[in-house]
Parts: C-alpha cells; sequence; structure tokens
C-alpha cells in the first residue's frame, strides 16, 4: 500500500528530529568530556567522574570519556589503603577498562590501565594472584604491540615481585626452626636453594628474558637494568654452588655499574636554572 504524502512528511519531521536528538547528545557528551578534562587537570576527581559519567550515557561510542573514566577512578586508588571507598575505587577502574576492551579488545590504554591497576592492588597488600593477572595484561600489550618496550619492562618488574617475595618466605620458613638463622644476603641453605630454583626458576629467567629485551628496544633503560640486577640476585639465592652464585652477582654488581654511569650521564645532558 502506497503511503500518503502527509504520513512521509510526518516520518521524516520524526527522523530528522531523531537524528538531531542523536546529534545533540554528541555534542554535550564533548562539552562533559572538556570540563571533565579540565576538572581533572585541576585534581577535582570526584566533579571529573561525574563529568565523564554523564558523558559515557551521552554517547557511549566516545571512547575517550570512557578512559578517561577509568583512569579517574584508578588516580582515585591508593595502594594498601584498606578502606572500602578505596578497593571500589580500583574495581570501577578496572571494570570500566573492561568495558572499553569488551568493544575494542586491542585498546593498549584500556589493557595498560588494568595492568597498572592490578599491579598497584597486588602489591601492597601483597596479592601474588592479581600480580599475575597484571602480568598477563602486559603480555597482551607485547602480543599487540611487541616493539614497545614498557610492557617488557613490567613483566620482569612483576616476576622480580613474584620471586622475592618467595625469597623472603622462604628464609622465614627457614629460620623458624634453624638453629642458625640466615641473613639477609646470606646464601639459602642448598636444599632450600634447590626448592626455590624449582619454582621459581622459570620466573625468575622470564623475567631476566624480558628485561634484555626491553633492553635491546630502549638503549640505556637505566630502569630494566636495576630491576635485571635484582633478579640476577634472586638467581643467584638459587645456585648451589659458590662458582654460579658469585658469577650472578658479578652480572648484578656491573648492572649497578652501568646504571650509574646512565644516571650520571643524564644528570649531566640535565640543564641547570
Amino acid at each position: 500500500m502506497q503511503r500518503k504524502p502527509h504520513t512521509m512528511f510526518v516520518v521524516a519531521i520524526v527522523l530528522a528530529a531523531c537524528a538531531a536528538g542523536a546529534g545533540c547528545d554528541k555534542l554535550k557528551a564533548r562539552d562533559r568530556l572538556n570540563k571533565g578534562v579540565n576538572a581533572y587537570k585541576n585534581a577535582q576527581f570526584d566533579q571529573a567522574i561525574e563529568y565523564f559519567k554523564e558523558a559515557k550515557e551521552l554517547d557511549p561510542s566516545l571512547t575517550n570519556a570512557q578512559l578517561y573514566l577509568a583512569t579517574a577512578y584508578a588516580s582515585q586508588y591508593i595502594p594498601g589503603a584498606p578502606s572500602p571507598d578505596n578497593i571500589r575505587n580500583g574495581e570501577q577502574a578496572i571494570a570500566e577498562f573492561k568495558n572499553i576492551l569488551d568493544a575494542d579488545p586491542n585498546n593498549l590504554s584500556a589493557i595498560d590501565g588494568i595492568g597498572s591497576i592490578l599491579y598497584n592492588m597486588g602489591g601492597s597488600p601483597y596479592d601474588a594472584e592479581k600480580l599475575n593477572e597484571s602480568k598477563s595484561y602486559h603480555e597482551k600489550h607485547i602480543q599487540i604491540k611487541p616493539d614497545d618496550p614498557e610492557p617488557y619492562y613490567w613483566v620482569g618488574v612483576i616476576d622480580w615481585s613474584l620471586a622475592f617475595r618467595a625469597n623472603k618466605d622462604m628464609r622465614d620458613d627457614y629460620n623458624k626452626t634453624a638453629k642458625k638463622p640466615i641473613k639477609e644476603g646470606d646464601p639459602l641453605p642448598p636444599a632450600v636453594a634447590k626448592g626455590f630454583a624449582d619454582k621459581y626458576g622459570p620466573i625468575v629467567d622470564d623475567g631476566i628474558t624480558n628485561l634484555q629485551k626491553a633492553q635491546t628496544l630502549r638503549a640505556e633503560y637505566d630502569d630494566a637494568m636495576a630491576y635485571l640486577n635484582l633478579l640476577y640476585r634472586q638467581k643467584a639465592d638459587m645456585e648451589t654452588t659458590a662458582e654460579a652464585r658469585n658469577q650472578d652477582l658479578q652480572q648484578a654488581d656491573d648492572l649497578i655499574e652501568r646504571v650509574k654511569a646512565i644516571k650520571q650521564k643524564k644528570a649531566n645532558l640535565t640543564p641547570t636554572s
């Protein structure tokens, strides 16, 4: 059946109004986003969050609003603070980043955001599960952009964190029953060293490999060298001979000297006011 001209005109008006409404919502969303950014820059995080929420509601496709909302929640999170509000900020940040990944699985900003907040949540109080989950997001970044040194660095940092905590716990457990307690920096007894190597050797090796890759991708990456030094010291505690231990410690010491030289070079290049 053919539509009457009047009916067609009314439909056209309705469609135009809907389109105009959608366009207005997008404009309003960008206005809220801009206001939120200004509030965020002025450290008015609660106000910024409300603006970003409004922007997201007005235009769900505005990814920047979602990213800023997640980042605002993350910036409110204080590592180690046990309050429910603080924990909620961390969880909301993760939820917002995950919403972005639902629509765009390769969004590196969201991937890095989750990796960062999980690392902070897993560091204090210590939570190996959260640290490993954080590591998995940095590994996703590597899969998407393998020429970026940063995620390799963070994988190495997390591997060191896991090994360091395990080393400390093993020392504490040994000292509970030992006639002669071992101090920090002392070699582990052979049986303890073997147990440490069996469980955490692959993690330390993984960290060393990733930090070496980070250095390959970024010349004079002193932060990566610093953590590589720490991982070699963990590796030294896995050795069952003095010779192997000393070789690891020598590599660690050499890295410290390189870090000192790089930092001195950077200081000399920094203009004085």
